[in-house]
């Protein structure tokens, strides 16, 4: 398969202990294999937005993150202070409870302030802003990831999203394919979570993933 590795990769940073010499370190590393994007915590935005500037690699920032269950306020004003503080992307957890409780008008609800919020700031900056939305499908059936697909294809997201990578399991082929499936060519799919090694990312890529979250972007570029 000839594919643009790097192009696909949005570099992660987001473990709890990172320190502002790990966001360094990233935005090094980053520009200097050039991924897509750093997707960084809430408080790192700044920091790497100063750090990636006259770069073409984007800012990429995790709103209600991990587990996106916080107030539906909230989530929509962290997707709105992250973009003015420099993100360019924004992952942002949909409402796991919700869906396993059927309760799919909080979910579309949910998602509709974040995407909304995203857009609002797309016509203040003049810029388009990249959202994605992630479904953690470690603790979805396979109809509720179908349902959540169609969630996000009604609001005009940019992405799906397997995994937080913070869950029980992360990105699987499966779930990959099925997300492919269900989308089609309208929209990207981001496979993320445990994709450590070039196999596994090529092996995402193949199942139709045009977007990957990891933190093992040297190793995977270095093709081991």
């Amino acid at each position: 398969m000839v594919v643009d590795l790097a192009k696909c990769i949005d570099h992660s940073a987001l473990a709890a202990a990172t320190a502002r010499r790990d966001i360094g370190e990233a935005c090094r590393l980053a520009g200097e294999w050039g991924v897509a994007s750093v997707c960084v915590m809430p408080y790192w935005v700044p920091a790497a937005a100063e750090l990636l500037q006259g770069t073409p690699v984007k800012v990429g920032a995790a709103v209600g993150f991990p587990l996106g269950s916080v107030l539906i306020p909230s989530k929509a004003l962290e997707a709105r202070l992250v973009i003015e503080r420099g993100a360019a992307e924004v992952d942002f957890v949909m409402n796991v409870g919700a869906a396993k409780s059927g309760d799919w008008g909080t979910v579309e609800k949910d998602a509709r302030e974040v995407v909304e919020s995203v857009r609002g700031m797309e016509e203040e900056k003049g810029a388009k802003i990249i959202c994605k939305m992630i479904l953690e499908c470690c603790y979805l059936t396979d109809e509720e990831k179908r349902r959540a697909c169609k969630v996000a294809l009604a609001l005009g997201v940019d992405f799906v999203k397997t995994s937080t990578g913070f869950g029980a399991g992360g990105a699987t082929v499966e779930d990959v394919r099925l997300l492919r499936e269900v989308v089609g060519d309208r929209m990207g799919v981001k496979a993320a979570g445990g994709i450590r090694t070039r196999d596994d990312a090529l092996r995402m890529v193949e199942a139709g993933a045009t977007r990957l979250g990891t933190s093992s972007t040297a190793v995977i570029l270095a093709g081991h």
